[in-house]
């Protein structure tokens, strides 16, 4: 698993993970949401390398297309 430079970190935080039945939840950190810009509704991807890397990136708004 690769660790971070720490002259490169701006945010680190820990959540616990909540076992809801079938689905597994976690928070996203404060800090992380405001660095992030995240608003409600955003979308975020998370990438898993075979390192253990993960990547969490949000994603760009897809425009909705208007049926004519």
């Amino acid at each position: 698993m690769r660790k971070p430079k720490f002259e490169n970190v701006v945010v680190m935080e820990e959540t616990a993970i909540t076992d809801r039945g079938y689905r597994r939840r976690t928070t996203i950190p404060s800090g992380i949401f405001k660095f992030l810009g995240l608003k409600h509704g955003d979308v975020i991807r998370w990438t898993a390398m075979n390192d253990g890397t993960v990547f969490i990136t949000v994603q760009p708004k897809r425009s909705k297309s208007r049926v004519k």
